[in-house]
């Protein structure tokens, strides 16, 4: 049928690997740094209903899509969506779905690696007593200190991609599956560990105040869009990670039942670590926030007052970095076996090609944050355009492409028995969350995306000339606000201002 591609995938070897890996991939660093703070922020309890129910109604059926896709074909998901194209005789351009959702992990791979190197060197950090005790000051220079150092920060990069390729190279099954089998329980774990330790020791009623209130006048337009997206980002869906996955997934094992799984398991460790985060952050007395300055700046001095902080501080880090590494080796994966079945390349030819190339292109964020940090094209630096490029553009758009392909193009025959829907009104309602609900979302999702971001470019000091009153919102002198969505800056100064990661990804925002 597809000749090229006829060599099928390997598989895991149980349903539950399945699940972990694909959990792996989902619980990233938003589930720390932005899900908490959206929760607190838009109303607490509301915003979690809200945002369960954009789960039940668009995240799910569209991660049982992406896993159904890729089971059915056992290809990587350029061929998927090649296999499936060619059985309805759709047309060609379809698909560039699998494409573009390739090429948005990659990069995804590339800018996530940066981050979790910050979270590697924090582990060090914590171990070694450098927040014991330290103040606000003390931690915002210690952050400068990294930020400022392009030799330090290529350094925690090497490591990251290093640690990403080195379980990748021995393959699904020693690799992938041996790793996630060892991470996934490993965090949870640990978070166990923490969340006894925070209701203890630290705030632990204050932070369940924070993210379980009542709160209806916190309700606005943003905090559906939150919902809508964060529902979509979580999930991992977009970078064609779910359709790889699923290549791998047992024939037998149900696509229902796991992607509700997954989506339960990724829900609890968002809500578990923002009661760990929030615990110690209330018990210094400190402001709650989000993205990089909560993770990397809060966090950090919130730990070093409590008592055994240096301690637990280092297992938290531990705990960020696991994260980030099972998201990445995930998101490599849908580019390692498009090499392998397009291109015929070895598995490890395939696993350093792609992780040398998200290496080099990864180098572009490490210099955003130091010697590149001053030059702007339009308005922002390279880490904020690949940024804004892939969480605000590619994978809405491949989400969008994905929901149409296999809501009104892929035989409805052939989508319900690769989703083993048996039940004919579920499976009307999933196919109809795929038609009109889920494309629906993810264009509003998208127009909010870049409507943030842009207006984040234009109430800048830097603001671009097209920018109307360009920069006239902002004192001279003064830094942005580290909360302007879209990726806006979290100054240290006028010499090293760093930009906040904003999650596809939970995907990386990151995400997963």
């Amino acid at each position: 049928m597809v000749k090229r591609y006829d060599k099928p995938v390997t598989g895991w070897t149980g349903r539950w690997t399945f699940v972990l890996a694909a959990t792996g991939s989902t619980v990233g660093l938003g589930n720390i740094w932005k899900f908490p703070s959206m929760a607190g922020a838009d109303g607490g309890t509301y915003f979690i209903l809200i945002y369960l129910l954009c789960l039940v109604l668009m995240g799910i059926p569209l991660l049982m899509a992406e896993v159904a896709l890729g089971r059915r074909a056992r290809r990587n998901p350029v061929a998927a969506i090649e296999f499936w194209r060619a059985e309805v005789h759709a047309a060609k351009a379809w698909v560039w779905a699998g494409r573009l959702g390739i090429l948005a992990g990659f990069l995804v791979l590339s800018f996530y690696a940066v981050v979790g190197g910050f979270g590697l060197a924090y582990v060090f950090f914590s171990a070694f007593g450098d927040f014991v005790n330290a103040g606000h000051a003390v931690v915002l220079a210690e952050l400068g200190r990294l930020t400022a150092s392009p030799e330090d920060m290529v350094g925690w990069h090497t490591l990251f991609i290093a640690l990403v390729i080195v379980v990748s190279l021995r393959g699904v099954n020693r690799g992938l599956e041996r790793a996630l089998r060892v991470i996934m329980p490993a965090l949870f774990v640990l978070l166990a560990i923490l969340l006894l330790y925070v209701w203890r020791h630290a705030d632990f009623n204050q932070a369940v105040a924070f993210l379980f209130s009542m709160n209806s006048g916190h309700l606005r337009w943003q905090t559906l869009f939150d919902a809508l997206g964060h529902a979509f980002f979580t999930l991992s869906l977009g970078m064609a990670v779910m359709m790889a996955y699923g290549a791998y997934m047992p024939p037998r094992s149900s696509v229902v039942g796991s992607a509700v799984v997954i989506a339960l398991a990724d829900t609890l460790v968002a809500l578990a670590a923002g009661l760990v985060v929030f615990s110690a952050v209330f018990s210094q007395n400190l402001a709650p926030s989000a993205g990089f300055g909560l993770l990397f700046q809060s966090v950090p001095e919130a730990f070093g007052g409590l008592p055994g902080g240096q301690f637990i501080g280092s297992m938290f880090f531990l705990v960020v970095s696991l994260a980030a590494w099972s998201s990445a080796i995930s998101v490599m994966e849908p580019a390692v076996a498009w090499c392998q079945e397009r291109l015929g390349m070895a598995r490890q030819w395939a696993v350093v090609g792609v992780g040398v190339a998200a290496w080099l292109v990864g180098l572009g964020t490490v210099f955003s944050f130091n010697i590149w940090s001053q030059s702007d094209f339009l308005g922002a630096n390279f880490f904020e355009w690949i940024n804004f490029i892939t969480a605000s553009l590619l994978l809405p758009l491949t989400g969008f492409l994905i929901t149409l392909f296999a809501g009104r193009v892929a035989s409805s025959g052939y989508m319900r028995e690769a989703m083993g829907l048996r039940w004919r009104p579920l499976y009307i309602a999933v196919r109809w969350s795929l038609r009109y609900l889920s494309p629906l979302a993810i264009v509003l999702v998208c127009l909010w995306s870049v409507h943030g971001f842009m207006s984040t470019l234009c109430v800048q000091t830097r603001a671009p000339d097209w920018c109307p009153a360009a920069g006239g919102n902002v004192v001279p002198g003064s830094s942005p606000a580290p909360e302007l969505r879209g990726g806006a800056r979290l100054g240290l100064g006028s010499k090293t201002p760093l930009p906040v990661v904003p999650e596809p990804y939970g995907g990386v925002e990151t995400y997963s």
